[in-house]
């Protein structure tokens, strides 16, 4: 499909969705219906692709910009209708193409094997000039209905407002989903008038032109409910909802171990071996490495798991590294830029920020990790803060490997703390502590016998 195009129409508002964004960039998976759509259409085959945009048109885009120069736009600066939407595309199709793909940019569970068959069909029927996905659904309505001449081919489609009584109670329905011969669809698209109740210009009306040249192809898809367009949030649930469980599906066919309803974006990618509990969600570009194990409720964001490593019950993490056979959690929060080294462990309440543990370093309770370096081997204790921020700027503490950070501990940063280096219980270090040395800063206990009974008597006088 080398020299074939994609159009996507993706103009509309979308107003039953009730939003101030286009509806095409509604997410779903971790990424706009839109991109699934063309993500569909690239796996299928096609060159590159045009997006007809017109409401939002700005941030529809920016949002394509991921694409690179597979995909560029077209302007439809007023909306009349999905001809033309397709007539708004024609200028910038390339004149070596000889197929296109017309699409719809809301139909985000199309599946690249029927753009395939779509595809293939028109390419084998050579007298043909178009080929569309056709399904029967149970409720046909909203969708425009296929109608069949006697012989069974398809003479036209009729859109549901414009459609008789009789023609309302066909069930088999057009998806909008067509391939097209490229050197047909230009003066078919030009012949286009709106005659219809909406004053639109109808690109279902190019059906009715090929049916009466070289022929419209039906192409029965098996999975009506993979051609579905979103038009409002209930919709979109439903289809979101239908991606995960797909996505789940194949991951498991691919070896790895997903429980019940953990939920993989499309940008995230899981390894083989790799186990995955309930409630657990993968956003964005996280990375999932072979023999890693989330845990139920894990929520990682442009995370990458490496092999071995255990993230316990409720771990959140984001933009961060976590090394093999590292644990994390349960609830430990790494905020971006951690790095957390080999066998390296992040306990309960811990919270991580641009800090670095290295192999076999320990922070297994109730301490802030911010703008750190903590060396091989060293071992933070319970409560301990870095207290990295005057109020103005950020500053740097260094643990060097070895060290032990004694619980309750605050550094002060900028600060360094030695090989070695031993820091005892509440000590608030603000100066750098030397290898193998003891550093200790508190106040010096006194016990007074006998006291408690007359402090208790005073406060309840008080009382």
């Amino acid at each position: 499909m080398a020299d074939t195009t994609a159009i996507v129409l993706a103009a509309g508002q979308g107003t039953r969705m009730k939003s101030k964004r286009a509806k095409v960039l509604h997410e779903l998976c971790g990424r706009p219906m839109l991109h699934h759509v063309l993500e569909a259409a690239f796996a299928a085959g096609v060159s590159d692709a045009i997006v007809v945009v017109g409401f939002d048109g700005d941030n529809v885009r920016r949002s394509l910009e991921r694409f690179g120069d597979r995909v560029r736009t077209a302007v439809q600066s007023e909306q009349r209708g999905t001809g033309h939407a397709v007539s708004c595309a024609l200028p910038a199709l390339a004149s070596s193409v000889g197929d296109v793909l017309v699409l719809c940019g809301d139909t985000p569970l199309v599946r690249a094997v029927d753009l395939e068959n779509l595809a293939r069909a028109l390419r084998e029927q050579t007298s043909a000039s178009l080929a569309l996905l056709t399904c029967e659904v149970p409720d046909p309505t909203g969708y425009g209905r296929i109608l069949r001449d006697a012989s069974g081919g398809v003479r036209a489609i009729r859109e549901h407002k414009d459609a008789s009584t009789e023609e309302r109670a066909v069930r088999e329905i057009n998806p909008a989903m067509y391939a097209v011969r490229a050197a047909f669809m230009g003066p078919a698209v030009g012949k286009l008038s709106p005659n219809n109740v909406q004053g639109e210009l109808y690109f279902t009306d190019v059906v009715a032109q090929a049916a009466a040249g070289g022929g419209a192809i039906a192409v029965n898809c098996d999975s009506a409910s993979t051609l579905v367009g979103i038009n409002d949030r209930a919709q979109l649930d439903a289809a979101e909802r239908a991606l995960y469980r797909r996505r789940a599906h194949e991951l498991r066919q691919s070896g790895v171990t997903i429980r019940g309803d953990a939920r993989v974006d499309a940008g995230a990618v899981v390894e083989p071996d790799a186990e995955i509990e309930a409630g657990v969600v993968l956003r964005g570009t996280t990375i999932v490495r072979q023999g890693a194990f989330i845990d139920v409720g894990c929520v990682l964001t442009d995370v990458d798991v490496a092999e071995g490593a255990v993230l316990k019950p409720y771990t959140i993490a984001s933009q961060s590294k976590v090394g093999p056979r590292a644990q994390i959690g349960p609830f430990s929060h790494l905020r971006p830029d951690s790095h957390i080294g080999e066998e390296a462990h992040v306990g309960n309440f811990v919270e991580t920020k641009k800090t670095t543990l290295h192999k076999g370093a320990k922070a297994n309770h109730l301490a802030y990790l911010g703008d750190g370096e903590i060396g091989e081997g060293a071992n933070v204790g319970a409560g301990t803060i870095f207290c990295n921020y005057d109020g103005f700027k950020k500053h740097k503490t260094t643990i060097k490997k070895g060290a032990f950070i004694g619980s309750d501990s605050q550094l002060v940063a900028p600060v360094t703390i030695g090989e070695g280096a031993y820091v005892a219980t509440g000590t608030t270090v603000t100066k750098d502590v030397p290898d193998n040395a003891l550093a200790i800063a508190r106040t010096r206990q006194e016990n007074k016998e006998g006291y408690a009974s007359k402090l208790r008597a005073r406060f309840k006088a008080a009382k």
